[in-house]
C-alpha cells in the first residue's frame, strides 16, 4: 500500500492507496484544491468545513452531469449499433433478392441462346 502527501486549503494530508494510483490520487487532491481556491476566492472566508462541503457538491454535481452524459452517449451507440444490425440485415436481404434475380435473368440467357443456336442451325440447314 502506497502513502501519498497531499496539500488542499492549506492542510496537509496523508493518504494511503493501492500501488501505482500515486499520481492519480495527487490529481485528485489538486482538483479538490483546486475547487476549494476558486470558492474561497468567490465566497472569501467563509469556514473551512462549508467550504469543503461547497466543493464537494460542486464536484458531485460535475461527476453526476458526467455520469448523465455518459449514460446518454451509451444510450446512442446502442441505437446506433441497432441501426448498424438492421442495415446489415437489410442489405443481406437485398443481396440475396438480387442473387435471385440475377440466376433468373442468366437462366433465361440460357434459353435464349440455345433458342438462337437451334434457329441458326435451322436456318443454315435450310
Amino acid at each position: 500500500m502506497a502513502e501519498v502527501t497531499l496539500t488542499i486549503a492549506g492542510r496537509t494530508y496523508r493518504m494511503a492507496c493501492d500501488d501505482g494510483q500515486e499520481e492519480h490520487l495527487q490529481n485528485l487532491g489538486k482538483l479538490v484544491d483546486e475547487k476549494m481556491t476558486a470558492m474561497r476566492t468567490s465566497f472569501g472566508e467563509i469556514g473551512d468545513m462549508r467550504l469543503t462541503v461547497m466543493a464537494c457538491i460542486v464536484i458531485a454535481d460535475e461527476l453526476s452531469e458526467a455520469q448523465r452524459r455518459v449514460g446518454d452517449l451509451e444510450a446512442r451507440i446502442r441505437r446506433l449499433q441497432e441501426g448498424d444490425e438492421a442495415a446489415v440485415s437489410l442489405a443481406d436481404e437485398e443481396a440475396e433478392e438480387a442473387a435471385v434475380v440475377v440466376n433468373g435473368l442468366a437462366e433465361r440467357l440460357e434459353v435464349l441462346a440455345a433458342d438462337l443456336r437451334t434457329r441458326l442451325r435451322d436456318s443454315a440447314g435450310a
